[in-house]
């Protein structure tokens, strides 16, 4: 189902693109902790929809560093490929295995502690 295009969406996008650009190199967060910290922890599958979209905007949203709860790469198809972005995620120092980060808890970056 297409999403309606609303002024609170696109505010709601620009919000989640925002805390994604500050992701440090080499460390990961989560769909849910980029909801939380905007105060919307139910938003976690809209959060996946806007960085979906992110792939159309001018500059460049580091979406690969977003993965699931539980570290999987649960966005890699929308990367052109499958293994676009485990490569992304590699070339920074992340480990991944089985389409999950290995050391998940050790690159967790919580936007609400590190942004608060």
């Amino acid at each position: 189902m297409p999403r309606q295009k609303s002024k609170n969406n696109e505010d709601f996008f620009s919000s989640v693109y925002n805390v994604t650009m500050q992701i440090p190199y080499g460390r990961v967060t989560s769909y849910g902790a980029i909801a939380s910290y905007l105060g919307a922890g139910s938003s976690a599958r809209t959060v996946g929809w806007a960085l979906n979209a992110s792939h159309n905007t001018p500059e460049f949203i580091p979406a690969h560093r977003v993965v699931n709860r539980n570290g999987l790469l649960t966005g890699k198809f929308h990367f052109g490929n499958t293994t676009t972005m485990q490569q992304l995620l590699e070339n920074e120092g992340i480990i991944v295995e089985n389409d999950r980060i290995v050391n998940f808890v050790e690159k967790f970056w919580d936007p609400l502690s590190e942004l608060s």
